[in-house]
């Protein structure tokens, strides 16, 4: 393996204290198809990508039951099953899919029972290592859904618990109820609504999982890039969106940047970017 292109090189983080994670890590949304809805258009690609992002280092892979919905697990088992020992799988549950381009929340902690037994079986797996509720409802008190994600900690079908999409209070509200070990929450170099969960989840020492990392996009296109990012992508001859991940995982040593991709070429500029240090003047020009 190239010392260019090893997840290793982004430095490890040990979620909930005891799993060892490499700080880059793999999102397995986007290997379903158009819209996150069915297969992807070829199946067989995205099975290479996962057995590549493995071979790369990456021992930290996200999902959730909403992909496909449940595509996403299937072919996760089905690329990785028996998963290395060292592979940390992360779903979610708490969202469902009545169709194309519908997301809904459900709360419900009969729901998430369900949900968490039955990703227990798409992912072949006794005991799933983090799951996260996908997103609050607000039907439902956001106590008793981690409430019921704590009782299925208890039971040995969970090992460690997350949550998604929260706010700062919300976040709150769940540690109150269950030690939440990861946050899982919108942030890039354009959207930084949510750095005080970011700030708080580096002070506790929580994993802090920015999904959309690098936008709308790959900060390699559009006109909403910042010409800061573009004169040190040139400057460095690295893509800008390399630079952004560098970015990210200079941010915080909780951050876990987890990039999703159906793409054998982003994949492995991915983690081509997992060995890239920025300065301290650069890391200031683009923040």
């Amino acid at each position: 393996m190239s010392s260019t292109l090893d997840a290793a090189a982004s430095g490890q983080l040990a979620l909930g204290g005891d799993l060892i994670i490499n700080r880059l890590g793999f999102g397995a949304m986007r290997i379903t198809g158009p819209g996150v809805w069915g297969n992807p258009p070829d199946i067989s690609m995205a099975v290479r990508v996962l057995r590549r992002a493995v071979h790369l280092g990456v021992n930290f892979i996200d999902t959730a039951d909403a992909y496909g919905p449940e595509v996403s697990e299937h072919l996760l088992a089905r690329a990785l099953y028996p998963y290395p020992a060292d592979l940390v799988v992360a779903t979610k549950g708490g969202l469902v899919r009545p169709g194309p381009g519908e997301w809904v929340r459900d709360g419900r902690p009969a729901h998430l029972r369900a949900a968490c037994e039955a990703s227990l079986k798409r992912l072949r797996r006794d005991c799933i290592d983090l799951y996260q509720l996908h997103a609050p409802d607000p039907a439902v008190p956001l106590e008793e859904s981690v409430g019921e994600l704590s009782l299925l900690r208890a039971e040995g079908k969970v090992r460690h618990i997350g949550v998604s999409n929260v706010t700062l209070q919300e976040l709150r509200r769940c540690e109150r109820v269950v030690p939440v070990v990861a946050v899982q929450n919108r942030f890039n170099l354009q959207d930084r609504h949510g750095e005080d969960v970011l700030e708080h989840c580096a002070a506790s020492g929580s994993a802090f999982l920015p999904w959309a990392p690098l936008g709308s996009g790959r900060h390699a296109v559009g006109t909403n890039i910042a010409p800061a990012l573009v004169r040190l992508a040139e400057g460095r001859g690295i893509s800008t969106a390399q630079a952004a991940i560098a970015w990210l995982l200079q941010r915080a040593p909780v951050v876990v940047p987890i990039l999703g991709t159906a793409s054998m070429a982003h994949l492995e500029e991915n983690i081509a970017a997992a060995s890239i240090v920025l300065t301290a003047e650069e890391f200031r020009s683009i923040s």
